[in-house]
């Protein structure tokens, strides 16, 4: 078998754009892979382009090969660019082989450790009872752990593109201490502040709520430094959850090894694909660290996490957005007209072969891309600040 074509189709799908990659075989079988980069997905479909030259014609079978080749092939190796196409044809070929073998690619993972994923569900509110409301409907609906959203550190008169940290950091710490007493000890409670705090910020706002409040603080700074990180993780016994950004095992190792992290949130449409994801989950297991896998894309990007969570034996919870408190419009089902289906709070581990995943290819030919930047945030004094 010999790959014979690799498309791209950065598509609209809902509220977002989704990076989608077909790859294509001489015996009539395809494979579907996303990357991630959100907001940049041209220059992945660049990078793509580039990867097809020298992969048509080539056996789709030797995944780790040519993962290899793909990663080594240019003298400027890596980063999220190169990664995230690299992720979607991983992925991509991963999904041929299972429909080769007429195996789940979880069998070709190492065979399913679980019979079903457990997922966090995300909410977010506009004032604190809305909060505590939501988090108690999905409490009383099963689900084992919930992601809140940062208050917006703005006042309701200035625009949405304002964002001011320290007094972010206040309302949602008052928010959350309430949120916690309302529901009890039970939940799994964490926040995702979305890398927009400062070391000095993200130690304050920890201080200021009681010990146990929170269950996972998910990437309050930047990750470019692990030093940072390693002074906020002295400042605060809050468990941190970080590696959505990360696009190697490298970026892991520090992470994992300094004990920086507790959960590790890898993305398989960021990290290299499937290939890559197995080491990272290998390295996080070697140092008692269970995966918390980022899902914000669409159903390509669940379904290569689902049977890479399904096949590891360290794994918390799965990010899921079509949750009760979420839309999730980009899983559309004209647009997948197979896909993972929720089962409450979790997914039960698929037994077709491949990912069980197919795409609308024919509607993706008849759209165009639509450009789409993430909100660029400022401060009153008119600084950039991180989204």
């Amino acid at each position: 078998m010999k790959i014979t074509d690799i498309k791209t189709y950065p598509v609209w799908v809902g509220q977002r754009n989704q990076m989608i990659v077909k790859v294509e075989t001489d015996e009539g079988l395809h494979g579907w892979g996303e990357a991630g980069v959100s907001g940049r997905e041209m220059a992945v479909v660049g990078a793509v382009g580039h990867y097809r030259e020298f992969l048509i014609g080539r056996d789709p079978l030797r995944m780790g090969a040519l993962w290899q080749e793909m990663y080594r092939s240019q003298y400027f190796e890596g980063g999220r660019i190169l990664t995230g196409a690299i992720s979607a044809i991983d992925m991509a070929l991963y999904d041929i082989a299972g429909k080769a073998l007429n195996v789940p690619v979880h069998q070709l993972l190492g065979g399913k450790q679980r019979e079903w994923i457990p997922c966090f569900a995300s909410t977010g509110a506009s004032s604190q009872a809305e909060l505590i409301e939501n988090i108690q409907l999905l409490v009383d609906l099963g689900w084992p752990a919930i992601r809140t959203g940062a208050h917006p550190g703005r006042k309701d008169d200035e625009p949405d593109t304002i964002f001011e940290p320290r007094e972010s950091i206040g309302r949602t710490a008052q928010w959350l201490t309430a949120a916690r007493e309302a529901v009890g000890a039970d939940p799994v409670l964490g926040i995702d502040f979305h890398h927009r705090l400062s070391v000095a910020e993200a130690a304050s706002f920890c201080q200021r709520m009681p010990s146990g409040t929170l269950d996972f603080l998910e990437e309050p700074i930047r990750d470019e430094t692990p030093a940072a990180y390693e002074a906020l993780r002295a400042m605060t016994d809050v468990p941190f959850a970080i590696g959505e950004e990360f696009s190697s095992k490298w970026q892991f190792l520090p992470y994992i090894e300094r004990g920086i992290t507790q959960f590790a949130r890898i993305d398989v449409c960021n990290v290299g694909g499937l290939t890559e994801a197995l080491k990272v989950a290998a390295m996080a297991e070697a140092h008692y660290i269970d995966l918390m896998p980022h899902n914000p894309l669409g159903p390509i990007c669940s379904a290569a996490t689902v049977h890479l969570a399904a096949a590891v034996p360290n794994f918390a919870w799965m990010e899921v957005r079509v949750s009760p408190t979420e839309q999730g419009h980009f899983y559309d089902a004209d647009w997948f007209p197979t896909q993972p289906e929720l089962d409450g709070y979790r997914y039960i581990v698929p037994d077709a072969p491949g990912l069980g995943v197919e795409f609308n290819e024919e509607r993706a030919q008849t759209e165009e891309f639509r450009y789409w930047e993430a909100p660029h945030l400022r401060r009153r004094d008119g600084s950039y600040t991180n989204w």
